[in-house]
């Protein structure tokens, strides 16, 4: 059944578990729009909430860009991740200024006591690009400043933060200087940013990342599509590269995360599913909860699939069930 909007396109979810429901948020943009191309500079933070992952009941939106001109997030509020933290959930999400046309992107968060309602932190924005560490905004290597789609979570080691950030090496080719920077915070306020947990070489970029950990062993995920995978990385492969859901491993939560995959998770050359999220089920069981992202013709779909079963391998690798989607 899924999550599909009749009057909005919807991409991007991440999700909080609060007893026996699940809140997703995803990033919406109006149809009547009409070019679904125009949808991020048309966006806002959809609701939704469900007991299953698969019947879902829409909510009031979470957030709208800012009604104050010139704030950090005018313009734009897209994909971030929510966290409980001292009574309080934290939604951390990545804001654009309409006066940059949204090419500069910081990261901060709004704050709630029931999920619904959300307040923005008088301090925001609060994870700014390194540039020392990241690449800045060079329009002669990049369209963009990528420093987005922050997923943050608790180091159960030592009850700190740690945010994974879709971000760009400040070295290496062009299209091949994608990573996912991290940044640490001891109270969700105040943060380092560090240096990246996995190497360029391979993609333009690795947006929407997500960290699970299943047993002992810590999964990245992170989607892109097939026109950022790196010249290097296709003549390695020989073969066509696919669009969609990327995950590879590590021992410890801070990485480093360096058995880049070689295929996707879920994924084909001719587009299909993206911005995937793990989490267990009801029934306690492993799923993948993806986005249908463009159909076999090419045109964006922009809606929520139902959760795919995973496997867990006895190396501790992630597999899909065969024939799911």
């Amino acid at each position: 059944m899924g999550l599909r909007l009749n009057d909005k396109w919807i991409w991007d979810p991440w999700l909080a578990v609060d007893g026996a429901d699940y809140h997703v948020y995803f990033l919406q943009a109006p149809r009547r729009i009409g070019n679904p191309e125009k949808r991020h500079r048309n966006v806002s933070i959809g609701h939704a909430v469900s007991q299953d992952l698969r019947h879902w009941e829409l909510l009031p939106d979470a957030l709208h860009p800012a009604a104050d001109a010139g704030a950090w997030d005018d313009f734009t509020t897209w994909t971030g991740s929510v966290i409980r933290h001292a009574g309080q959930w934290y939604m951390f999400y990545t804001g654009g200024r309409r006066s940059e046309d949204a090419l500069i992107q910081r990261i901060g968060f709004a704050v709630s006591h029931d999920l619904i309602h959300w307040e923005r932190y008088p301090g925001n924005p609060v994870i700014l690009c390194d540039s020392e560490r990241y690449e800045p905004l060079t329009p002669e290597d990049w369209y963009e400043l990528t420093w987005r789609d922050p997923w943050v979570m608790r180091d159960a080691s030592n009850e700190g933060f740690y945010a994974f950030i879709t971000a760009r090496s400040r070295h290496g080719p062009r299209d091949a200087r994608g990573v996912i920077a991290l940044a640490r915070s001891s109270n969700l306020r105040e943060w380092q940013v560090l240096d990246p947990v996995t190497r360029p070489g391979e993609f333009g970029y690795m947006e929407v990342p997500q960290v699970v950990q299943i047993g002992t062993r810590f999964h990245l995920l992170f989607s892109t599509v097939k026109a950022y995978h790196s010249s290097a990385r296709q003549r390695r492969l020989h073969a066509s590269p696919e669009t969609g859901i990327y995950v590879c491993s590590a021992d410890a939560l801070q990485g480093p995360y360096l058995d880049m995959p070689d295929s996707a998770l879920l994924g084909t050359s001719t587009y299909t599913f993206y911005a995937g999220k793990i989490l267990q089920d009801p029934h306690g069981h492993w799923v993948l909860l993806p986005m249908r992202y463009l159909d076999q013709s090419g045109q964006f779909v922009g809606e929520m699939h139902d959760p795919v079963p995973l496997q867990i391998s006895a190396d501790g690798s992630l597999l899909l069930e065969q024939g799911v989607c």
